[in-house]
């Protein structure tokens, strides 16, 4: 997979304030505020930044959280994860594998068959029916 970097004036002007705070300033939006948390629309959820698909509607569910929740994503390439000691928490940050873009945190409090629960940020995605 091809990298994709950006200078930060770039993605200022590729993204809308909320998209650039969230995926390059790890910002988070607030509960069952964003477009896609209780979304029930089958397709795919990509990187708002680049593109990459990276959750599938089938893998998505109602964690009660107020943010989009998923047991799995996409595929075990389309992201990453990087410790988070932020905000006096120890968490486990999400991130797109292809740009960098914070898309939100990973948490073990899931479903089976994974037992996890990705819990992202609608800002960081854009949805492709389908």
């Amino acid at each position: 997979m091809a990298k994709v970097t950006k200078t930060d004036a770039e993605w200022r002007a590729a993204l809308s304030e909320a998209e650039y705070q969230v995926t390059r300033r790890h910002a988070t939006e607030p509960a069952f505020t964003g477009r896609y948390w209780d979304s029930k629309e089958r397709g795919t959820y990509r990187c708002v930044c680049c593109g990459e698909p990276l959750f599938s509607s089938e893998h998505k569910y109602d964690s009660g959280s107020g943010w989009p929740s998923y047991w799995q994503p996409l595929s075990q390439d389309a992201v990453a994860t990087a410790e988070d000691a932020s905000h006096g928490m120890r968490r486990t940050e999400v991130h797109c594998a292809r740009c960098e873009a914070h898309l939100g945190h990973v948490f073990e409090d899931g479903p089976e068959p994974t037992g996890l629960r990705y819990c992202i940020n609608s800002a960081a995605l854009r949805f492709e029916k389908g």
